[in-house]
């Protein structure tokens, strides 16, 4: 911590001193990045008996939420563009602490999103913290309050102690990450060699469950090689996001990776499309043409709906892929290309060449390392957050100023079975969106369950009973969020007792991630 920032600790209560020295040891203590900075955000909330807290990480121009407390479950899917929320732009560029006005007029990103005030929030306070690290920025911690002096009480002083300790552990996790990624991709035979390539794209992977934890593991294991990828999965999963993610971390990411949709590709045009032609080589055939094999040369060909080409195409794409070597469409030299192959598919090439429709020796050659896609239902709570990245893309494509999902909806969307996974999730998001906009509403809307057509719902597993739902009273409660937290209590209680304890097995069964179960657990007092 910087030496100027020690000081402010004689100015402060024993209590403010207790709370920031317990603050600076959780960002020290041997856990995950994840459990840190929620553990981080907690103390800040008790610290400044604030409503809301979120840390962000920026990313090219963007604020990414890596954790927040007491926002909307939907806030981390999203990602705030610095140029779309003026809020978030005063903070990045502010270089010191801002508190802004009770009456400013910059929007708040947040305004709608905490969950025990619906609506407009038409007075609070609210604090931004800009998170440094060698001179660079690299973050931002915000917190916010319901009443407009709620943060009076505290020294800019006081803040900037907070911001510093805040920077450090974010700044620490962020270098743990990048030696993490190193290891991975260290190579012997290479060490004179950049060890890891920046991303060329914007593409993210949304998403923490488990399956998708286990998805990034197997993508961080064969980026860096020079293997053969077939990723499987259903329709909608987001088969060419993981196809771009492995080559943005591959060596060879600094060129672009190219593209080809083999189930739309004509049959009398196919084979040119793949490997090229000369002139005169068909009627049409005006000039020379590369195919995509030579224009991924040194990068790499992503083949969507491998499982759609013809047997006889299917021939020639194992020659090169043995090989090495090409030739174009009427021509007779054999040209050498060193391209990387990632093929994807919806169908079970397994079942395909059990009954002659693929070939199995391409199989085993394009199956080098094959890569599973969950589908959305496998994934749990994912679906909320992939609804928060969505519903920031819409609010900006509709030109709204907030649009939020209301709490109802989360349990609603959990609940359907997604036959066509991401990319419908997608569409519903974006349909819901418009609907909710066309009715006579202020600049604050809401996306309610009516707004979706959702007609399928969720069935439990054939070896795991359905979630359990207690007979629960109310009596005595005096607001919403007392009785959603006590029926959350008694149904973890339940699950937990049916599962001896387990706490793995009962976040399986409440299909949700292990670390947000035990983080829920604690606030709800079970733990």
């Amino acid at each position: 911590m910087p030496a100027y920032h020690l000081h402010t600790f004689s100015n402060m209560t024993n209590q403010r001193m207790t709370d920031l020295t317990k603050l600076a040891l959780e960002m020290t203590s041997g856990i995950s990045s994840e459990d840190r900075f929620s553990r981080m955000l907690s103390i800040v909330r008790d610290l400044f008996h604030c409503e809301a807290s979120a840390l962000l990480e920026l990313q090219e121009h963007k604020f990414v939420p890596l954790s927040i407390d007491g926002l909307a479950p939907d806030v981390l899917g999203r990602q705030f563009s610095l140029q779309e929320h003026p809020r978030l732009e005063a903070i990045a560029r502010a270089g010191d602490i801002v508190r802004f006005p009770t009456d400013s007029e910059l929007p708040d990103p947040y305004d709608g999103l905490i969950p025990s005030i619906e609506g407009e929030l038409k007075v609070h306070a609210c604090v931004g913290l800009p998170l440094i690290a060698n001179e660079r920025l690299i973050g931002a911690l915000t917190i916010d309050g319901f009443s407009p002096d709620q943060f009076d009480g505290f020294s800019d002083d006081d803040l900037r102690t907070v911001s510093a300790i805040a920077s450090a552990s974010l700044n620490n996790a962020l270098l743990m990450e990048k030696l993490e990624n190193q290891a991975v991709s260290f190579s012997p035979l290479e060490e004179n060699q950049p060890t890891q390539k920046t991303a060329t794209s914007n593409t993210q992977m949304i998403g923490q469950s488990v399956a998708m934890q286990e998805l990034k593991k197997e993508i961080e294991v064969v980026a860096n090689t020079e293997m053969t990828a077939l990723i499987l999965g259903e329709t909608g999963t987001g088969k060419e996001l993981v196809a771009g993610t492995i080559h943005n971390q591959s060596p060879r990411a600094e060129n672009p990776m190219v593209y080809l949709n083999c189930a739309a590709l004509p049959e009398n045009v196919a084979e040119s499309e793949l490997f090229g032609h000369v002139k005169g080589a068909f009627t049409g055939a005006i000039s020379n043409r590369k195919g995509k094999f030579e224009l991924a040369d040194n990068s790499t060909l992503f083949l969507d709906e491998v499982g759609e080409l013809t047997l006889a195409l299917q021939s020639k794409l194992l020659r090169v892929l043995q090989y090495g070597d090409l030739q174009r469409v009427g021509d007779d030299n054999h040209l050498k290309v060193n391209t990387r192959i990632v093929a994807a598919t919806n169908r079970d090439l397994k079942v395909e060449v059990t009954e002659g429709r693929f070939r199995a020796d391409l199989y085993h050659r394009l199956s080098v390392f094959p890569i599973h896609v969950p589908p959305l239902r496998d994934r749990g709570e994912d679906v909320v957050l992939l609804a928060g990245f969505f519903i920031e893309k819409c609010r900006s494509k509709l030109g709204l100023r907030h649009l939020s999902l209301s709490a109802s909806c989360h349990r609603h969307l959990l609940d359907y079975n997604w036959p066509g996974n991401v990319r419908e999730l997608e569409h519903a998001i974006h349909r819901a969106a418009i609907l909710a906009r066309s009715q006579p509403v202020d600049e604050y809307v809401m996306i309610l369950p009516e707004h979706f057509n959702l007609q399928s719902v969720r069935s439990a597993p054939d070896n795991r009973p359905a979630l359990p739902i207690p007979a629960t009273s109310f009596s005595g409660v005096t607001n919403l969020k007392e009785a959603t937290d006590s029926f959350q209590r008694k149904v973890i209680n339940q699950t937990l007792t049916e599962n001896n304890n387990n706490w793995s097995a009962t976040a399986k069964q409440l299909g949700i991630n292990a670390g947000n179960l035990h983080r829920l657990a604690k606030r709800l007092g079970i733990k």
